[in-house]
């Protein structure tokens, strides 16, 4: 089994070293790691935040485990030398199509969410968001127009195998959870969206056994705070998604407890090759502090394990020793406490 780490930038190198002490407690056989620049301490070192020697290493493993990537030195550099076109660039060259994002509420932690703690005990939602199209990767620019006026345009675009394909995995993840999937699109107003929900609806009969909901990005915003027990799945798309998956973050209590997978189509011997990384960014204003919560880290190093390696019992254990953490009241500076990176990642060993 081989699994590529790649640190990255701020955090990125201090919660890795914790999730690597969690692998390494596994003591799991015939386990190979090896490691890579990316991010804005690649294009430093190798005038580029995607090395080739990184892409080429990321070819060949079952797994990537990815910290975190985001310099404010390179904020100035053309958009294509930004570290965080390293992460965009790995989607797009790995064929990572779907993302897959958890938002649960641990036991305990009710009163650190926005919402009313009877309301935040509801949310148990996974978010599957399409990550190979949308504006992201759509032809866009800066333009001049005839009477001398600035312009910047951005092309939301899918085409219907890329929609089908994400509506594949959204409706198998919903089939092994409680059955309930909701599409949120804009097909009120974009042609794009009535695309999606037209495909949604075409691959749904190949689910009968999953309900099939469509809400409007706006209303699905509203009715994550204002009623989150609804939702089961969640699939839509890059941009919506982007926004709708940090939203739950924080209904949750804190972006330093969500972890993510990047999935594609390629099968390993072990199962699905993915890459995994924590939502939260590089937060290069506490790093190198000893302040990042390393739980992100550790659930994203969780989910490797399920889906890239296929060792569930050993992704169950991971997630049991952090929820375990958490009752027992360790807490990091993100949810008021007062534990560091390292005590955080001490007592979930502890418990594991």
């Amino acid at each position: 089994m081989k699994i590529l780490l790649l640190a990255g930038d701020g955090i990125g190198a201090e919660i890795m070293v914790e999730a690597r002490r969690v692998l390494d407690a596994l003591a799991l056989p015939g386990l190979t790691l090896t490691e890579g620049d990316v991010g804005g301490s690649a294009y430093k070192k190798h005038g580029h935040p995607l090395p080739p020697e990184t892409l080429a290493k990321a070819r060949v493993a079952d797994a990537v485990l990815f910290g975190a990537v985001g310099d404010p030195d390179c904020d100035n550099l053309e958009r294509h030398l930004r570290p965080e076109q390293a992460i965009l660039g790995l989607r797009s060259e790995l064929g990572l199509f779907a993302n897959l994002r958890p938002a649960t509420m641990f036991p305990g932690l009710e009163g650190m969410s926005g919402l009313r703690p009877e309301i935040a005990r509801q949310i148990d939602v996974l978010i599957v968001r399409e990550l190979n199209g949308d504006v992201y990767f759509g032809e866009k620019g800066m333009r001049t127009l005839e009477d001398g006026r600035r312009q910047g345009y951005d092309i939301m675009s899918y085409a219907e195998d890329e929609v089908r394909r994400i509506a594949h995995v959204a409706f198998r993840a919903a089939h092994g959870r409680t059955g309930r999937l909701c599409s949120v699109d804009k097909a009120n107003v974009l042609e794009t969206s009535q695309l999606w929900r037209d495909v949604v609806i075409e691959t749904h009969a190949e689910y009968p056994d999953v309900e099939l909901t469509h809400m409007y990005v706006d209303n699905a915003a509203m009715q994550l705070v204002k009623a989150p027990g609804q939702f089961d799945v969640v699939v839509t798309g890059n941009l919506f998604g982007d926004i709708l998956s940090d939203q739950a973050s924080m209904c949750v209590g804190s972006i330093g407890l969500l972890a993510s997978a990047s999935l594609g189509e390629r099968q390993t011997d072990y199962g699905t090759f993915g890459l995994y990384e924590p939502i939260h960014g590089s937060a290069p204003d506490i790093a190198g502090t000893g302040k990042a919560n390393p739980m992100a880290m550790i659930l994203s190093l969780a989910m490797l394990l399920r889906h890239s390696l296929g060792l569930e019992a050993e992704a169950a254990r991971i997630e049991a020793a952090v929820a375990k953490a958490l009752e027992d009241g360790v807490r990091g500076g993100d949810l008021g406490g007062t534990a560091g990176t390292t005590e955080v990642a001490d007592a979930v060993l502890a418990r594991l």
